[in-house]
């Protein structure tokens, strides 16, 4: 039997960060609650039609190219410090490199 679309992309996406998968489903795995086994990083797939999020981001790499420059989307929200960032995973080390760099 095929796999679900949505298990194929956490397989994905744990390849991605050198790990696998967390076997079944939530907490019933009783190894984390996390949807990969890496010993570091708690990662949560999710897999939708669509995030509004990406359709930012689509906006904003199309500017980018124009630049010859990556696209990074900072989210913010008022009252929290900080910020989130999201890149495409093709372009996580690069970016990382750069931030480095500073």
């Amino acid at each position: 039997m095929a796999d679900k679309t949505w298990k194929a992309r956490e397989r994905q996406v744990a390849r991605f960060f050198n790990t696998n998968r967390t076997p079944l489903s939530g907490g019933s795995s009783r190894h984390t609650r996390s949807d990969s086994l890496h010993k570091d990083l708690f990662v949560e797939c999710k897999l939708r039609k669509k995030h509004s999020v990406i359709s930012l981001w689509d906006e904003t790499n199309e500017m980018a190219k124009k630049e010859s420059k990556t696209a990074v989307i900072a989210l913010c929200e008022s009252g929290r410090p900080g910020f989130w960032v999201m890149v495409h995973s093709d372009d996580l080390e690069k970016v990382s490199d750069i931030v480095k760099k500073k």
